[in-house]
């Protein structure tokens, strides 16, 4: 038994608007890596470099190649200490 086109049409804009949003949230997760692909199994050396290219760039996935930290770099201290109760 044949199945009319119209009845067709439906899963042809639904294919259409899984495609549209599959390519638009690839889009953005390439625009949010700063046009890199997407990094996978990540473990805490590799976060801890992230955190380090974020706090020197302003970018997560950004790396500078100066020989030098920028000014104020040198107070941009990741560690946080607990206040002495004295």
């Amino acid at each position: 038994m044949a199945v009319p086109f119209e009845a067709l049409i439906p899963y042809g804009i639904i294919l259409a608007m899984f495609g549209a949003t599959g390519a638009g949230l690839s889009k953005f997760r390439n625009w949010q890596n700063g046009g890199k692909r997407a990094r996978r199994s990540l473990d805490q050396w590799d976060r801890q470099m992230m955190n380090r290219d974020r706090r020197l760039t302003g970018f997560l996935r950004g790396q500078s190649d100066a020989p030098f930290a920028p000014a104020g770099f040198e107070l941009n201290n990741p560690w946080r200490v607990e206040k002495r109760i004295i």
